[in-house]
């Protein structure tokens, strides 16, 4: 009985040798397929801006008509191709150290990699006309690649 069970423990022993030899295979496998997956679409620069709407001075906040007559104005010229505007609550340290919680957009632009300098340059006057426009501190900005098909 002895040799039956220590038969039986070096098999369960050898197959979980096995499985832990195999699964990298297996996930290697998996991910070989993922790159199998053609790349759509052509290189393009996401940039997202953050555009706070309290006013450090204490004045009024900026209000939806005069984020959108902004964006009208300063943005669509810039970027006649299309953007997306969402709406949405930021908070963040101000220069004083202050927390500050308050509405805020973030502004969504594509545009070819190939026109980035152009773009950033145009990104650039948009945050700087929103900081004089509205006494912000601040436009926060991000920037990344990404693959854009439309």
């Amino acid at each position: 009985m002895n040799v039956q069970l220590t038969r039986t423990r070096a098999s369960l022993a050898v197959a979980g040798l096995l499985l832990a030899v195999g699964a990298p295979t297996a996930y290697a496998t998996l991910d070989d397929t993922a790159a199998a997956v053609p790349a759509r679409g052509e290189p393009y620069i996401e940039t997202r801006l953050f555009f706070g709407t309290a006013r450090p001075d204490g004045g009024p906040a900026v209000t939806d008509r005069q984020f959108m007559e902004f964006v009208d104005e300063e943005v669509t010229p810039g970027f006649p191709d299309g953007l997306t505007v969402q709406s949405g609550r930021g908070q963040w340290r101000d220069a004083n150290g202050t927390i500050e919680k308050e509405a805020s957009y973030e502004l969504i632009l594509l545009y070819p990699e190939a026109l980035a300098q152009d773009g950033d340059r145009r990104i650039e006057g948009i945050r700087s006309a929103y900081e004089k426009a509205f006494g912000q501190e601040a436009v926060g900005r991000v920037d990344d690649r990404a693959r854009v098909d439309f």
